[in-house]
């Protein structure tokens, strides 16, 4: 399986932590979502990818804007990540497909694993589409965070924190996720 290798990366601080990505000729590689340190994340980073080195230096405009446009939605702010271009070389056709889906979700706007498969295509394919999430390498430009379990639960998350950091995610987008509050869950008639 033919892999990119990442041009240049760069570590970040965001209302939400540090955050990293990487990227190549052809658009981004690889986002880590949210840690306590910049060390934590440049750890991450290079665990994941083919980086060496420190941070790179200017790193191109689409990359600026980029960071811009993820600080903005760390502060609540909507934003549609729909044209950040990525590079998924080397990923297989289901998840080229899943991803394509994943993308199309507008912003706090959820589905759920089996309903995620079946627009891409894979009906019946839930499981498979969840571990296809769970390795996402983009995840935030591809939404994954946006898939929901059956039944409307918040379902499982590989990203640093699990399924808090995607409750926190899905909460900038005001999306609210589990049963009511008790206040508003019974008048008891």
């Amino acid at each position: 399986m033919a892999m990119t290798h990442a041009v240049g990366h760069i570590i970040f601080e965001t209302q939400l932590g540090f955050m990293g990505l990487a990227w190549s000729s052809a658009g981004l590689t690889r986002l880590c979502l949210p840690q306590s340190s910049r060390e934590a994340v440049e750890r991450r980073l290079l665990r994941l990818d083919d980086i060496a080195g420190p941070d790179s230096e200017t790193p191109p405009q689409w990359v600026a804007d980029l960071i811009a446009a993820i600080r903005a939605y760390a502060q609540g702010e909507t934003v549609d990540f729909s044209d950040v271009p990525v590079d998924l070389a080397g990923v297989d056709d289901f998840r080229l497909a899943i991803y394509d889906a994943a993308r199309k979700l507008a912003f706090g706007e959820t589905v759920t694993y089996g309903e995620l498969a079946s627009r891409a295509g894979h009906t019946g394919l839930a499981r498979e589409t969840g571990a296809a999430l769970g390795a996402n390498p983009v995840p935030l430009v591809i939404p994954c965070h946006r898939i929901l379990a059956a039944g409307g639960k918040i379902g499982g998350f590989s990203a640093p924190g699990g399924s808090a950091t995607k409750e926190k995610m899905l909460g900038l987008e005001g999306v609210r996720v589990g049963p009511p509050p008790a206040a508003q869950a019974s008048f008891g008639f």
